[in-house]
């Protein structure tokens, strides 16, 4: 069986190319499609394929600016040949979708999530309400969406991170899904009580939706200490003026952010997210987490035993549930059944098991 795995693009390994890796684990002889890709950005299995990009990979300045292709995407996806293959599975957070297969290819789509800078969360990335940029913003994400909505009838099976996710599916494109959660751990990873020191940890891509702003606001306020993990696109804005107690970390190795995980007393999630890697991982060192109780957390945290949900995005909301994570007392065997839920064999078998069964 001949297979190929389309990911929007290959320039660092976050959350989705966690999630690619683990596919190409159930496909190891699998060939790989992306508009862009960034060598020596990811992990030895994703890197030592066979690597096809669309032309997007070509064009200028694509390293710091490939956002600004935008436009360009749903037709850089669709130049993809793929005739030959038996199975295309897309990994899709933007545009890999929307490729073309073949009439006698099944086509399995893993959503991320929908577009979400054109669908629900357009005012989130693009808060202009008037003015020429604000029409031509607008113009575009009419045809990305329009666009979005219409590729979706090139795939045959559904399948997601989150419900949260799945109702986006069922609202934009009216297809049903199949939840097959993230591979966040090894089968036979176990928690460990760990002596915790005293500060809170935040590990995110600083983007807008993931609400950084109202973390430093928050601890700003409280004067408890924070270390901030990550970088990206808004890191300019919001690491000028931290206060004293903020600590921000960038480029850290794996292992140094493990540690960090495990000695952590409570981990901060404050934004609306699909579902959420780092909350996983937080718990898998014993670490509960102070999550916004929207989003893809409500599936990956328990309230009370592996952490606590604040109900608005407000610096009061925050340090009140703050406040309630310092009383609550966490088990360890709460934060081993959580994460149970999650591991990377649970992910590639049910991947298999949608591919066996439709073809």
């Amino acid at each position: 069986m001949k297979v190929a795995i389309i990911h929007d693009w290959l320039t660092g390994m976050r959350g989705g190319e966690v999630v690619l890796d683990s596919m190409l684990k159930a496909y190891p002889e699998a060939d790989l499609f992306s508009l862009f890709y960034q060598k020596g950005k990811l992990n030895a299995r994703i890197e030592d394929r066979k690597i096809t990009t669309a032309f997007t990979n070509n064009l200028p300045f694509k390293k710091k600016y490939y956002r600004y292709y935008l436009p360009l995407f749903p037709t850089a996806i669709e130049s993809l040949d793929l005739k030959g293959y038996d199975v295309v599975i897309s990994s899709s957070h933007c545009v890999a979708k929307g490729v073309i297969p073949h009439p006698d290819t099944f086509h399995l789509s893993y959503v991320h999530s929908p577009m979400r800078y054109v669908w629900d969360m357009y005012y989130d990335y693009f808060p202009a309400r008037k003015g020429f940029k604000f029409f031509l913003l607008q113009s575009i994400a009419n045809y990305l969406r329009t666009w979005d909505a219409a590729s979706a009838n090139r795939v045959d099976f559904f399948t997601c991170n989150s419900h949260f996710v799945g109702r986006r599916i069922q609202k934009y494109y009216r297809r049903d899904y199949k939840i097959i959660y993230p591979p966040c751990l090894p089968q036979d990873f176990r928690v460990h009580d760990n002596s915790k020191d005293d500060y809170y940890l935040m590990v995110s891509a600083f983007a807008p939706y993931k609400k950084i702003d109202l973390a430093i606001e928050a601890f700003r306020e409280n004067g408890k200490p924070l270390i901030l993990v990550g970088g990206g696109q808004e890191e300019g804005k919001l690491v000028k003026n931290l206060p004293k107690n903020i600590l921000w970390k960038k480029g850290l190795p794996r292992p140094e952010v493990i540690e960090l995980y495990k000695k952590a007393r409570g981990f901060i999630f404050p934004g609306m997210e699909d579902f959420g890697i780092t909350p996983v991982e937080s718990q898998a060192y014993a670490t509960p987490v102070i999550a916004y109780g929207k989003g893809g957390a409500l599936e990956s945290v328990k309230e009370g035993k592996t952490g606590v949900f604040f109900q608005e995005q407000t610096v009061k909301s925050l340090n009140e549930a703050i406040k309630r994570a310092e009383k609550t007392q966490f088990k360890r065997w709460d934060f081993q059944n959580s994460i149970n839920r999650f591991t990377e064999e649970k992910f590639v078998s049910e991947i298999r098991k949608v591919v066996d069964r439709h073809k």
